[in-house]
């Protein structure tokens, strides 16, 4: 990995970039030569810079996301002009834009206690710095990701300087240059937010601790065993599909990366059992999407929403839980119809592994994961749960490379008996970072001087390179949604729309909702998830709550409907990524995968009206039925009216469905959506009366032979 990282074998003429920008990542590798070297060792530098944050954290918060941006900038032009640059030159030029950008977060350390004794009262150094980084972070984004979310951010720019002169209610009482630039590059309310506070702490660590876990072989463990559960049953490729990425989702966070990683995978085995390229292709989108809101990692949005909201990380993976559940149950049922609807047959049973066997061989790379699952629930922060599961997993993939030269069983069974015991002495008062950092250092010692030792820490290292890469998009994404933000907190400007969201709900709350889900996706054609969620969040979600919308579910809601728009043309960037591997027009995809994901553009709506489908208080129905009642009806409806949608969305049940069949099917599935009197009822005898009529209309079992 390392010869590819390092890029001597790759010359400056062969460099090839896969999209017009690098929101879906960067190439393979760091780029040619010595400079691919270079980005190579500075993306370890700036992962272990992050780790000595998530383990020990002595330094203040305030100078970990200056290190954090500056590193960002640094990366970003550097591996951008190795990946574009036509010379030498432009390469250096490229190194030397992203140093100045290193020197405008390292400005945060530099001068940290200075800075805070004059606040408001910059000097030009500081109005030049702060200007340099505004510039640095607009350009960088803009050559990350398109023009698209720079524009967005900049006519906020533009309204925070000139806003005073716009006619009232959207005016405000205007703000000099250097109140805009300390407030936007100098405080916690602009580039350096909360956005940015959680990419410099669990964003990262998170990534990190993903990217670990691939170099163990999870990926290999989930696909065998989705192989194994389900290749042998109809339209298999297609569940494999959908149940792996769910599963990768659980440690990635990241749609994008589900698909360039599974979907290398699913996608030309769907091709190669039947399913048309676009539907296979907008099975991988839909079912990678869904690894943003996939317990227990989830995506960098949760991390957000939990610092945003002030609770614990395990309130956000409670609430996301059933919702996830029910969007990859969603696209599980539609892929089963779709195959009966064309005849589409499993796997043969000589083509797939066997679940069991898969589990029994590699269960202890579940341990990792379940460690984290189990420290959430007990309170510990993610940071100190990210770190103890990325211990977890270096030790697995260390103590695997030492014990595989052993001779036996028994002293394999002795090296980890001592292993643990080893661990168990140093944390006779619990569980502490030092002593786990001091297993972790001595596994690397040995592990260099065993055979094949090295092979493993290169994969170590390589890991923490590509996590750095990795955590580029996310992390600038965070920086200039910044400027959003604080031209909202300085101006106020979010209360005037959260004003006419509020007044729309007291007429009708179904209006508000739909507002902000068009909201949603209007954004999200364009930007990221990320800015997606956080700028509606801003704009409508304390309007719903108030509202009487629980306020996780508000927020969640802005959440999936970013999802949502990144399976919706025109952009569709889950499509867009998916594209080059189907070999098929992105539209195209973007279509089939908005029909396949269909319920979860309505699963929103059920837990806004049933919030104890999010596990939260509030239920209509809770007075009658009790808390779990309520949480049960509304996972039956949900279920119900899920099943209905893909029956109308498909045309299939167990026949096709004719046109008056699936209208039917639509109009139960909105039943139960409903809250008018006697809808639940409608819905359920409606979706009864479909299913007979259906089943009265299946073909006949073929007779065999005699």
């Amino acid at each position: 990995m390392l010869e590819k990282a390092e890029g001597t074998e790759i010359a400056p003429d062969k460099v090839k970039v896969e999209f017009d920008n690098f929101e879906h990542g960067f190439p393979e590798g760091f780029g040619p030569g010595w400079w691919g070297r270079l980005a190579y060792w500075i993306g370890i530098a700036f992962a272990i810079f992050q780790l000595y944050v998530a383990a020990f954290n002595y330094l203040p918060s305030q100078v970990v996301r200056g290190v954090h941006v500056g590193f960002l900038l640094l990366l970003t032009f550097g591996l951008i002009a190795n990946f574009t640059a036509k010379s030498n030159f432009g390469r250096a030029l490229g190194w030397a834009i992203g140093a100045a950008g290193f020197y405008c977060g390292l400005y945060q350390w530099i001068f940290y206690a200075d800075l805070i004794a004059r606040d408001g009262d910059p000097t030009r150094l500081d109005l030049a710095v702060g200007t340099l980084l505004a510039v640095l972070i607009f350009e960088g984004t803009r050559r990350l990701m398109g023009a698209a979310l720079p524009l967005m951010c900049g006519a906020c720019l533009v309204y925070w300087f000139f806003g005073q002169y716009l006619p009232s209610p959207l005016n405000h009482r205007g703000y000099d240059f250097d109140q805009i630039v300390t407030h936007l590059s100098f405080g916690t309310e602009g580039f350096y937010g909360v956005p940015v506070y959680v990419s410099a702490t669990y964003i990262f660590l998170f990534i990190l601790f993903g990217s670990f876990l691939e170099r163990a072989g999870m990926i290999q463990l989930f696909t065998d065993v989705s192989l194994g559960l389900f290749g042998r049953t109809r339209g298999g490729p297609a569940k494999v599909a959908v149940f792996a990425s769910g599963m990768m989702g659980t440690i990635s966070g990241s749609g994008v990366a589900n698909v360039v990683t599974v979907g290398q995978f699913t996608i030309p085995l769907m091709i190669r059992f039947g399913y048309r390229r676009a539907f296979a292709a907008g099975v991988e989108a839909t079912a990678s999407m869904g690894g943003q809101i996939m317990p227990p990692v989830m995506g960098a949005v949760a991390f957000i929403m939990a610092e945003t909201l002030g609770v614990q990380y395990s309130e956000i993976v409670k609430a996301a839980a059933i919702p996830a559940i029910l969007y990859f149950a969603s696209a599980f049922w539609m892929v089963h119809l779709e195959a009966g609807k064309h005849g589409l047959v499993g796997m043969k049973r000589s083509e797939i592994p066997s679940a069991w066997k898969a589990l029994v061989t590699r269960w202890y790379l579940v341990l990792p994961l379940a460690a984290l699952v189990y420290m959430l629930f007990e309170g510990f922060t993610p940071l100190y749960a990210g770190s103890m599961g990325l211990a977890l997993t270096v030790t697995l993939i260390l103590g695997t490379a030492i014990t595989t030269g052993a001779s036996s069983n028994v002293i394999r069974t002795i090296f980890w008996v001592g292993l643990a015991l080893v661990v168990a002495a140093l944390s006779r008062d619990g569980l502490q970072i030092v002593p786990v950092a001091t297993v972790v250092v001595g596994l690397i010692v040995i592990t260099a001087f065993v055979r094949g030792g090295f092979a493993a820490l290169r994969a170590c290292r390589d890991a923490l390179a590509e996590s750095a890469k990795s955590a580029i998009t996310v992390g600038m994404a965070c920086a200039i949604v910044g400027v959003i933000i604080g031209m909202m907190s300085q101006t106020g400007v979010g209360t005037i729309f959260g004003g006419w969201v509020i007044g729309l709900g007291e007429k009708s709350l179904f209006l508000a909702l739909v507002m902000t889900m068009l909201l949603s996706i209007l954004l999200g054609t364009g930007i990221p998830t990320i800015p997606t969620y956080i700028i509606t969040a801003a704009l409508a979600a304390p309007a719903l709550a108030k509202l009487g919308v629980p306020l996780i579910a508000s927020h969640m809601f802005a959440f999936y409907y970013g999802i949502m728009a990144d399976l919706s043309p025109p952009v569709a960037l889950a499509a867009l990524a998916a594209a080059p591997i189907a070999k098929e027009n992105p539209d195209k995809i973007g279509w089939e995968a908005m029909r396949i994901a269909l319920a979860g553009y309505v699963i929103p709506f059920i837990f806004v009206y049933s919030p104890a489908l999010m596990l939260q208080a509030g239920d209509p129905m809770a007075a009658k039925l009790g808390f779990y009642g309520a949480v049960a009806l509304a996972s039956l409806k949900a279920l119900v009216a899920i099943g209905l949608f893909g029956m109308a969305a498909i045309g299939f049940l167990f026949t096709r469905l004719t046109l008056i069949e699936r209208l039917v099917a639509l109009g139960a599935a909105f039943c139960l959506l409903g809250e008018f009197p006697f809808s639940d009822t409608a819905g359920f005898v409606l979706a009864a009366a479909l299913v007979l009529w259906q089943w009265r209309q299946r073909p006949p079992a073929p007779v065999e032979a005699v």
